[in-house]
């Protein structure tokens, strides 16, 4: 007997992912996070005015500065331990409120102990350092694998939008109020960042209750994690190389650039505010772009910073400086966004938080190592061989770790219908 087929269902394609700004545990994160990249970069302006009002001293500030570099990078060691150890969601809280608490502490110091204002500038570092791997991690906890791209680039233009509104709201704030109030409001925004963002889902894959090892015994795992991982030691290699030499040249030789060729500061702020506002346009770019070659395309993005010394070398139009300061921040992300999503992908979740924090023991770490030897270096040397080494090293190190075989596509196959 023959039977009437039944109508064929038909196929429909599967429904558009939803976009993570309207997640709110996401959103959540976010905002705590911008609220942390605005306390963070506030901090250094305010002290600055601080010296400008004379209640802080110029070597007082240089060692409060330097107090708070070597809090973070001992933090961020730790904290990525603890991240992995325990709930990311705890270690953002009570980081963040040690970095709240040392707000306070850094006013009480102010125009008043040097040494109170030195050991809460190390706590204010403290809780920056411990907070930034626990942050990372807990991204990955919040948002689905197919996001994170999109995620982590809001993130990083979350950052990029600090380091403009920092200092420009600091300034407009400093009209009305003192610098013990504007102290007390980084301490709120850090309130902020330790309150909002909300628990994370448990990692997929996280490793089953153990008996704990040691502090450094779990670090040094982190370390055999990221050894497994090649992709992941020539990306930081190269991150680092061009931190290290490219920006810490930049960094030294752009206000003297500014000074004795084109005789203005204002080609150094137009150079700095160009390189934000370029990262923001690579964000964007990053957020929903998806190249065959991901690995590729990330170290071509980070090679691009070499042209931002390249430019300080020649005796060019200001314009071309700027150009080439925009085209290094559009390069800078179309590294740091997909570099973020590979290590959320491909790195064990028990053990992200502590590959994060070597990432940025490493990248972060070794600026101010760089930062001290380019300008003895440039007094030796001159500024154009100095600029030249650090160019090269900037367009030749990413092109070498790019030729580590799983960098190609930062550990995995592209994807179908990539492009």
């Amino acid at each position: 007997m023959a039977t009437t087929p039944a109508p064929a269902t038909p196929r429909t394609g599967p429904p558009p992912a939803r976009s993570v700004l309207r997640d709110t545990a996401f959103l959540r994160l976010w905002a705590g996070t911008t609220a942390s990249g605005l306390a963070t970069w506030a901090l250094p302006f305010v002290l600055g005015l601080a010296v400008l009002h004379r209640e802080l001293g110029a070597a007082g500030l240089g060692l409060v500065l330097a107090a708070r570099t070597a809090g973070f990078l001992i933090a961020v060691a730790v904290g990525g331990v603890l991240a992995d150890r325990h709930s990311r969601r705890a270690v953002v809280l009570w980081s963040a409120l040690a970095a709240a608490s040392a707000a306070p502490l850094l006013a009480l110091g102010l125009g008043r102990s040097l040494l109170v204002m030195t050991l809460a500038a190390a706590l204010a570092g403290a809780g920056q350092g411990a907070c930034r791997p626990a942050f990372q991690a807990l991204t990955a906890e919040v948002v689905a694998a197919d996001r994170r791209q999109q995620a982590n680039a809001a993130m990083t233009m979350a950052v990029r939008t600090s380091t403009l509104a920092g200092p420009t709201l600091t300034a407009l704030l400093a009209a009305f109020l003192d610098v013990g109030t504007l102290l007390l409001g980084i301490g709120l925004l850090w309130l902020v960042a330790a309150l909002l963002p909300g628990r994370g889902a448990p990692a997929v894959g996280s490793a089953a209750p153990a008996p704990r090892a040691s502090l450094r015994a779990e670090f040094v795992d982190g370390i055999r994690e990221a050894r497994r991982h090649p992709w992941f030691l020539a990306g930081l290699g190269a991150l680092t190389a061009v931190i290290a030499l490219g920006y810490s040249a930049t960094s030294v030789a752009l206000p003297l650039i500014s000074r004795d060729r084109y005789g203005t500061g204002w080609v150094m702020a137009a150079a700095m505010t160009a390189y934000t506002v370029g990262a923001l346009g690579g964000a964007l770019v990053t957020a929903r772009r998806r190249p065959r070659s991901q690995g590729w395309s990330a170290f071509a993005g980070l090679a691009v910073y070499g042209f931002a010394p390249l430019s300080l070398m020649l005796p060019v139009h200001p314009a071309v400086v700027i150009a080439a300061y925009a085209v290094a921040g559009i390069g800078i992300e179309l590294f740091n966004v997909p570099w973020f999503t590979a290590t959320q992908r491909e790195v064990a979740p028990d053990k992200l938080a502590r590959v994060s924090s070597l990432d940025f023991l490493l990248s972060y770490g070794l600026a101010p190592a760089g930062l001290a030897l380019i300008a003895p270096a440039i007094a030796a040397f001159g500024v154009t061989p100095v600029l030249a080494v650090c160019a090269a090293a900037c367009f030749l190190v990413p092109a070498a770790a790019a030729l580590v075989p799983s960098a190609r596509h930062f550990g995995r196959t592209p994807e179908p219908g990539a492009r």
